[in-house]
């Protein structure tokens, strides 16, 4: 992955008309797809957060955690993965795309969801007063913090990370999209320490579930559609 971009990018009118041209691309089954996906995994996961099917054990902190203080702005970063992770299925170029896409974020999910089952989590509790923070009220309501490890915030955001670099590169992007991209999911797994739903744990399995499945539908993806086209 080239992180730096490419040298030769396209200038700005061409970069947007090929992102026009993307996002028109099969845009009502990416939208209502999208949001069924959404639907059906949320459904599955706060039907877990409040009935677990054993014991919950609640996740050990680390110096991490302990050095990482409480920033309520981060609650931005953490609420913007809904739009960051779908940006990948949206610049998708074909329906066949789309399908081996949506197969293997099915699979991350399903994989979080199966260890969730087997081992649920939770987050230690805080000493932060949310009456003071009324921001994070829908939040703490409706995502509590269970379902810790892993963060399948951390593991969308980094999923989508290296799908959606693939898009920048295919439509050679400026490489400050491509810092972008990089620092708005890092800024996302940061959110989840940074406003106490998650701890170092939960993170770096995150990472771990995101990379590994990014890394396998890429390479499957190359091997597949070895002949696609560039933008």
């Amino acid at each position: 992955m080239n992180i730096c971009g490419n040298k030769d990018y396209e200038d700005g009118a061409s970069f947007v008309k090929n992102v026009a041209i993307r996002l028109w691309e099969h845009w009502c089954l990416k939208a209502i797809g999208t949001m069924l996906f959404m639907g059906i995994f949320f459904s599955i996961y706060l039907y877990l957060l409040k009935h677990p099917t054993c014991d919950v054990v609640q996740m050990p902190t680390t110096i991490v955690d302990d050095t990482i203080g409480f920033s309520p702005f981060f609650l931005y970063f953490y609420l913007s993965l809904w739009v960051y992770t779908s940006l990948a299925p949206a610049l998708m170029k074909t329906k066949k795309e789309l399908i081996f896409y949506g197969m293997y974020i099915g699979i991350v999910c399903g994989v979080g969801v199966g260890i969730y089952i087997v081992f649920p989590t939770v987050m230690p509790q805080c000493s932060i007063d949310w009456r003071c923070y009324p921001e994070f009220s829908m939040l703490k309501t409706i995502d509590a913090a269970g379902n810790a490890f892993p963060s399948m915030h951390v593991a969308a955001a980094f999923f989508s990370l290296f799908w959606i670099n693939r898009h920048l590169e295919q439509m050679h992007a400026h490489p400050l999209l491509i810092w972008i991209n990089w620092l708005w999911c890092l800024g996302i797994i940061y959110s989840t320490m940074a406003i106490k739903q998650h701890v170092f744990l939960d993170v770096v399995g995150g990472l771990i579930l995101g990379g590994i499945f990014a890394y396998l539908s890429l390479q499957h993806h190359n091997a597949r559609f070895h002949s696609s086209e560039k933008r």
